[in-house]
């Protein structure tokens, strides 16, 4: 195996990956923006190498700065995380002819699996429903128009590349689908560099499978299970739990094999993702292929007892799966999180500012994967994610009632987060009872609303009081010997002043 390995990416994938090479003896190279100079992955990795200023066109997504940083240090593979460039062919083909390692499936894989319209049709040849739409990617409005009305309203406009909920517009009306279909494109070119746009069906009250599979260079192919990912705002995730409540057990196996037909068809490497619509009556449609690791992939290690990173370093170097299918038996249940620093209950408004307090939930099957620290600053240049805080229990009442306890223990002072919502999520009903979909939020964001004002009024002060105690650590320490004051500790006022008092 390579013996160092540059992480082209930041925050808590970066972090992740950190772990897994450390544990497998690997040295680590981080890249970082000026904005990122003293964050967590930074000062984990063995070295570290400036890429540029803050924003992400200058610094993470700059092929030459990150290939210029992996000679400098002498890096012999490079994990690009998720996000950034992970699903970029040309990077990918840069780094093979630089010589090194790409951590992810080859190149030409990327580019086929990663275009949307010749997904489907790979989907279709290997034997597979696809969810009904328009597999033409023309700017050919009466064609658009005519497909939409063959469909029937609504329609969904979808971006050919990229993914993460941009270039996506509903439409419920034939009238709003040139506008539609103009912002859709102007976001996705801005966004992936591809313009192409193409029409879907919209499902109504959808389930969203995906599944996870494994594939080496030996010709395995191997299924690891499914996770419901339903809980959503503006298609992308929130909440994610394996295995799925929805689903019975023969379409859970349908799946999997679904999943391993599609990436054996097109003979794929690596951990990727086949992702699925299931309608109510559980007929299951492809969506999409992600050709990297996925944000929720942790749920699926807690349940399997798998390193995926450390699956994924391996299968690089040219080593055979280290399980087969038939060691895959998925034990309890897990959930996932995705924290954010973003207001759940005000349209998901983004939040930025210093983090000034964090405390971190413990015991019994609690994961928090994270890249962020007392006093760094949240700024608007990235991804809102901060962590994701995962659960497991022996079923599914236990892995939820530990998140619910788990996210109570969570305090981030200093920005908005999400986890108040993901509080009113856990206690909701339908939730409770796994009798949810992609409406999830849209359905029940008025109860989940009313349900945080009573559970979280107390919220306001601890937050003052975390400000509080950050700005008196901060100050200077008071010179007891010259006589000085200076700043007491409000623990200690708030005991002087009951002892005044009696």
């Amino acid at each position: 195996m390579f013996n160092k390995v540059l992480i082209a990416n930041r925050g808590e994938i970066a972090v992740r990956v950190l772990r897994s090479c450390r544990e497998l003896g690997l040295q680590t190279v981080a890249v970082f923006s000026d904005a990122d100079r003293t964050a967590p992955h930074v000062l984990m990795a063995d070295e570290a190498v400036r890429i540029g200023p803050p924003p992400s066109s200058e610094s993470y997504l700059q092929m030459g700065h990150l290939l210029e940083a992996a000679a400098k240090t002498g890096a012999e593979a490079i994990h690009p995380g998720y996000g950034f460039l992970s699903e970029s062919g040309p990077f990918a083909r840069q780094v093979e002819a630089a010589g090194l390692v790409w951590i992810g499936p080859p190149a030409r894989i990327i580019d086929e699996m990663g275009d949307k319209l010749a997904a489907r049709k790979r989907a279709v040849e290997a034997g597979v429903p696809i969810v009904p739409g328009l597999d033409d990617a023309t700017a050919d409005p009466a064609l658009l128009l005519q497909a939409a009305e063959d469909m029937g309203y609504p329609v969904l406009v979808k971006a050919a590349g990229g993914g993460g909920g941009k270039g996506m517009r509903r439409v419920e009306r034939a009238e709003d689908l040139p506008g539609a279909l103009e912002t859709a494109r102007s976001e996705a070119g801005s966004a992936f560099a591809d313009d192409r746009v193409y029409l879907e069906k919209y499902l109504s009250a959808p389930h969203h499978i995906e599944v996870q599979i494994f594939a080496d260079q030996h010709g395995r192919t191997v299924s690891l299970g499914e996770r419901e990912c339903s809980v959503q705002r503006r298609y992308q995730k929130v909440v994610e739990e394996t295995p799925s409540p929805f689903i019975s057990d023969d379409l859970r196996r349908e799946l999997g094999e679904a999943a391993v037909r599609i990436a054996s068809a097109c003979g794929y490497i690596g951990a990727g993702t086949v992702e699925f619509l299931v309608d109510g009556e559980q007929n299951f449609h492809f969506l999409e292929m992600n050709t990297r690791l996925q944000v929720e992939h942790p749920v699926t290690e807690l349940v399997t007892g798998l390193d995926l990173v450390a699956e994924q370093l391996r299968v690089a170097s040219g080593e055979p799966l280290s399980f087969s299918a038939a060691d895959i038996r998925p034990l309890g249940h897990a959930i996932e999180c995705r924290i954010y620093a973003e207001d759940g209950f005000d349209g998901f408004a983004p939040s930025i500012g210093t983090i000034l307090e964090l405390t971190t939930p413990g015991g019994p099957g609690v994961r928090l994967d994270h890249g962020i620290r007392a006093g760094m600053e949240i700024s608007p240049y990235y991804d809102p994610l901060l962590g994701k805080l995962c659960t497991w229990g022996a079923n599914r009442d236990q892995a939820r009632r530990r998140m619910s306890r788990a996210l109570e223990e969570l305090r981030i002072v200093g920005v908005r987060t999400t986890v108040p919502f993901c509080v009113a999520v856990m206690e909701h009903p339908a939730f409770v009872e796994g009798r949810y979909d992609t409406h999830f939020i849209d359905r029940y964001i008025g109860e989940l609303s009313r349900h945080a004002a009573r559970s979280n009024a107390h919220l306001p002060a601890v937050a003052a009081l975390g400000a509080a105690l950050y700005a008196e650590r901060e100050s200077p320490r008071p010179n007891h010997r010259a006589g000085g004051t200076g700043a007491t500790s409000p623990w200690l006022e708030a005991g002087r002043r009951r002892q005044r008092s009696r």
